[in-house]
């Protein structure tokens, strides 16, 4: 996901949390609300830009936590939230406290009559039961639990507790996971250093809530809050949420081949500056050239380019013979081949 614009109304630098806010406001908001609230606050005293996925990061929440925290302040009247034409958050407007305050009296009397109706909305529609020694005895003499246990405790790296075994009794019990979903669920969780099960319920109520079945949609439903994703969408001028084609070649990028973002950046770069088409396949040449060649970092993206100079110059002030393209070392690339190849994608 995109970077994200924080402003005020007016031109105020203070981080202050304003009394206004501690009187009125925190009374009725529950734990992740105040905090997304005040960091807000905060990076905006700082001058510093942030993300969905940074603010999740920041507290351990799933970024469908984060966004919830500032739909919500939205309805208070406290921010704005901007999206642009694909309909990706894209900026947040801090309004001024006074004037939000001035709305809630006018509604006063409604919010007062829908109170049970707004609580009753917001219960989430899964809850984890309180699951009994006799269902989690039950659970782990199933046929297929064995292997399942076994590939979780892999990827958290130890023995599961006997609360931990009762999330994956959760997980396909009650969220209906298969386990191709529950492997791909803990495996996306570890990727990103997320090992309590608690968070990893957190994402997997949000997955269940958008009707996440596979491993494929939840794929997708997972990149469009990925910042690192968007970032290479908009250094290759693409907008909106990436296909399951363009997915690949980052994932390679990021995960197969392992370059950090300024190496990607870099190739991007580059690409924008080669050609208008295929701009994925291109880019991925250059990075498949620079992973065969070792590069980790951009020092050595300057040594590359260093010696292909020297060859050039070289190949240059050699006497130029009958056929000049003889100095160059011939390949049997078949151009409409690739051409095609190139169309077909």
């Amino acid at each position: 996901m995109a970077r994200l614009t924080i402003y005020k109304d007016n031109n105020t630098s203070t981080t202050m949390v304003p009394n206004l806010f501690i009187d009125e406001y925190m009374d009725g908001a529950n734990d992740a609300q105040i905090k997304v609230y005040l960091y807000l606050l905060r990076m905006f005293g700082a001058g510093q830009a942030t993300s969905v996925s940074d603010i999740a990061d920041k507290f351990n929440h799933t970024e469908k936590d984060v966004v919830r925290a500032l739909k919500y302040w939205e309805k208070k009247q406290l921010l704005n939230l901007e999206y642009d034409e694909d309909k990706n958050l894209c900026g947040i407007q801090l309004r001024d406290l006074n004037q939000a305050a001035s709305a809630d009296a006018v509604r006063e009397n409604h919010t007062l009559s829908l109170s049970a109706q707004t609580a009753a909305e917001q219960e989430p529609p899964f809850a984890k039961p309180t699951y009994s020694p006799d269902q989690l005895r039950e659970f782990k003499n199933r046929a297929n639990t064995e292997q399942l246990l076994f590939i979780a405790e892999s990827y958290i790296g130890k023995p599961l507790t006997p609360s931990e075994m009762k999330s994956i009794l959760f997980f396909t019990d009650v969220l209906h996971f298969s386990d191709d979903l529950i492997d791909y669920l803990l495996q996306y969780c570890v990727d990103r250093n997320k090992r309590d099960f608690k968070y990893i319920e957190k994402v997997a109520i949000s997955w269940a809530e958008e009707g996440v079945t596979s491993p494929k949609q939840a794929q997708k439903y997972a990149s469009r809050y990925d910042k690192s994703v968007y970032a290479i969408m908009n250094e290759l001028g693409k907008s909106g949420s990436p296909t399951s084609k363009e997915l690949e070649f980052i994932n390679r990028w990021t995960k197969e081949f392992g370059f950090s973002m300024d190496i990607i950046f870099e190739a991007c770069e580059r690409t924008v500056l080669a050609t208008d088409k295929h701009r994925f396949e291109y880019a991925d040449g250059i990075l498949s050239s620079w992973s065969r060649q070792d590069v980790h970092h951009k020092a050595d993206i300057r040594r590359i380019d260093e010696l292909y100079q020297k060859q050039r110059s070289t190949r240059s002030s050699k006497p130029s013979g009958a056929n000049r393209f003889n100095q160059f070392a011939q390949n049997n690339y078949d151009f409409d081949a690739l051409e095609k190849e190139l169309l077909s994608n």
